[in-house]
């Protein structure tokens, strides 16, 4: 069996720092081999949001408030969500905070509804990981309120490696509010259990979203990783307020409107832990992208298995379920206890150098998997 490396080379990748996935583990034979390319010359230029907006009114009376994200579609729940951030950007006390249109303070896990309209045919998807962008970025799910945080290894900001011709993220990554893959179900579909965590979500529009923003979208799809023995759902979503929305609303119409992006997608997942050493992903259903049916049936499961975690009917798995809105959770609080929890956050922190995977393509080689 032949067994592959990455070769790293610099490039002029503009840098850029946010972002998340979960990491994947599993053995498989690598078939392909990819071709030396120029560096990539643009990208977007995501500066860092001030923690706060201030503005005069026509009265001149000044108002000061956190950034906000607010999307709407017809018949549709309105979604007004502010992100506050704490602790220095870059580094491992930075976290990104939300709060609801009254600026109280609340958890994207459990105080954003999964629905966004009475039909449930429109979710909220909570933006982790806007396209393009390297740092591992995700909800929190040990600590009170459940912030965006970046992933830590041994002590350092975790970064996904440029892996040619992909460029960090290739669409919008982020979860499903109000899901739980039950580490103690056995899926009937996968014969895997699932990996304690929400479930995950891509957005492939056009547009680049922005970090701790929440987004109407529709299911289109799914697949399925295979993350050391545990499930791992990659639900396939748009926004509803996408330009070609109205063109997709299944699988097969993504193939339709964005030819390719179902093959480079199994693909990324498949190769972009390889630069760290690890070999490649492997997939449920040999990579076979499912239907939107398909697909809302798992995340409607794994929403009943939040039921039960937030009700605390099963265990809680290490997950903090503090909320302000789940009526008859025994984790309900006050407003002003969850203010309290959000007060007392970090804001400090040492900013870490930029990593050098920010400026690095990887190409994969044959003969070994050692970096060059």
């Amino acid at each position: 069996m032949q067994s592959t490396a990455w070769r790293c080379c610099a490039s002029r990748i503009p840098v850029v720092l946010s972002t998340r996935c979960h990491s994947f583990l599993a053995a498989a034979r690598v078939e392909q081999r990819f071709l030396i390319s120029r560096d990539i010359h643009s990208g977007p230029n995501n500066k860092r949001r001030p923690h706060l907006v201030a503005f005069s009114t026509p009265t001149g009376r000044v108002i000061s408030c956190s950034r906000s994200f607010v999307h709407s579609a017809s018949n549709m729940t309105a979604s007004k969500y502010q992100i506050a951030e704490r602790g220095a950007p870059n580094s491992t006390d930075y976290r990104v905070y939300f709060k609801n249109e009254n600026g109280q303070s609340i958890s994207p896990l459990h105080d954003i509804p999964l629905y966004a309209n009475d039909a449930k045919t429109v979710y909220n998807m909570v933006v982790e990981v806007p396209r393009w962008t390297n740092a591992k970025m995700e909800i929190s799910l040990s600590e009170g309120l459940n912030p965006i945080k970046q992933d830590v290894k041994k002590g350092k900001l975790r970064f996904v490696a440029n892996c040619f011709p992909h460029h960090g993220y290739i669409w919008n990554y982020g979860a499903f509010p109000q899901t739980w893959e039950n580490p103690d179900h056995l899926d009937a579909d996968t014969g895997c259990k699932g990996d304690n965590d929400p479930i995950d979500v891509l957005e492939i529009g056009s547009r680049v979203a922005k970090r701790g923003e929440v987004l109407q979208v529709k299911i289109l799809g799914t697949i399925a990783l295979i993350d050391e023995g545990e499930t791992d759902w990659k639900i396939i979503t748009i926004s509803v307020n996408d330009p070609v929305a109205d063109q997709v609303n299944d699988i097969n119409d993504v193939e339709t409107v964005f030819p390719g992006l179902l093959k480079a997608s199994v693909e990324w997942f498949k190769i972009y832990k390889i630069p760290d050493g690890k070999p490649e992903n492997q997939f449920a259903f040999n990579g076979e992208a499912k239907d939107a049916a398909f697909a809302t049936k798992t995340v409607e499961e794994t929403h009943r298995f939040w039921q039960q975690l937030v009700n605390k009917e099963v265990d809680d798995n290490g997950i903090s379920c503090l909320n302000t809105t789940v009526d008859g959770s025994p984790f309900l609080v006050a407003n002003d206890a969850a203010d309290e929890v959000f007060a007392r956050s970090s804001t400090g922190g040492n900013s870490e150098p930029v990593s050098e995977t920010l400026n690095k393509w990887h190409f994969r080689q044959e003969n070994t998997y050692a970096k060059l």
